[in-house]
């Protein structure tokens, strides 16, 4: 007697593997979103020059500044 496997199930194990090369949820879920900002160009020297400082890029200090903000709270006027 043959047991010849259904095809989605091959297909599923052959997407499953490693070197597949098609990611998996968690890494979609990883990826980054690309937004667009503007800012005053006095800002954005500020910006640049603390990111030179710090041995960051501009992407990961605006990340840093924003992820501090929320976690730990920022001053807005009125609140």
């Amino acid at each position: 007697m043959i047991v010849r496997p259904k095809k989605k199930a091959a297909e599923d194990f052959i997407k499953a593997a490693p070197d597949a090369g098609v990611p998996t949820d968690t890494e979609k879920e990883r990826k980054k979103v690309q937004i667009s900002l503007t800012i005053s160009p006095e800002l954005l020297k500020a910006v640049d020059e603390k990111a030179r400082k710090s041995g960051l890029s501009r992407a990961a200090l605006i990340n840093l500044a924003i992820h501090q903000a929320i976690s730990s709270g920022v001053n807005l006027p009125g609140q």
